[in-house]
Order: C-alpha cells, then structure tokens, then sequence
C-alpha cells in the first residue's frame, strides 16, 4: 500500500465529484436508469469547459451512494461533504456553480452553509 495524498495535492487536485451510475436488476429504483450516465456526463462537461476537470477536479462514476431515487442521480463532492440525491443533467450547471462558482474559482475551499 501506498500513500499517494501528498503526490495527489501537489498536483493540485482540491475536490472530488462522485456520480452513481449503478444498475441493478431489482424492483427499486437505480441511477443507471435515473439519468446517472447523463448527470456524469453533464459533470465532466461544465468542469471540461472550465478548464479544471482532472487538473484541479476529479470525477469518478461509483456503484450506489446510498441515495437511490427513480427521479435521478445521487452525487457526492469530497472534501466538500456534499450529497445529492435526485439530479438531473438539467441540473448539473446550477448545482455545481452553486459548489464551485460559476468559473470553478471556488475550489478546493468548504462552502459556508
């Protein structure tokens, strides 16, 4: 095992967006079906067009975050703490310069709520 945290900070990676896309075969509801693929595609879109996707912004699609819902996606924002739950592509610029601001200036800082 290797402790790579200092590696990752120097190379300035300040936050971390999750997006479920998990797909299940069950009665209940998943985020494949909910848009999830989407939601991380409109993830990596606002952060590309600003310029910080994977040089100041990580984004990784993961199996369930707990919040499963048939109206969207969950997303997580480490270090942030943040958890959403219901996202719609529709909704990814809004929420995340409500994260990061409009430009994704405010990386890598924790929100006051």
């Amino acid at each position: 095992m290797r402790d790579r945290t200092d590696e990752v900070r120097e190379h300035g990676f300040t936050d971390h967006v999750l997006v479920c896309t998990n797909s299940r075969d069950s009665e209940y509801a998943d985020c494949a079906e909910a848009d999830g693929p989407a939601v991380y595609d409109a993830v990596t879109a606002w952060l590309r067009d600003r310029g910080v996707l994977w040089s100041r912004v990580q984004v990784a699609e993961t199996s369930c975050l707990g919040l499963c819902s048939a109206d969207g996606a969950a997303v997580a924002i480490h270090p942030r703490n943040r958890w959403y739950s219901d996202v719609r592509p529709e909704d990814v610029p809004a929420l995340l310069a409500d994260e990061f601001g409009p430009d994704a200036s405010n990386l890598g800082v924790q929100p006051t709520r």
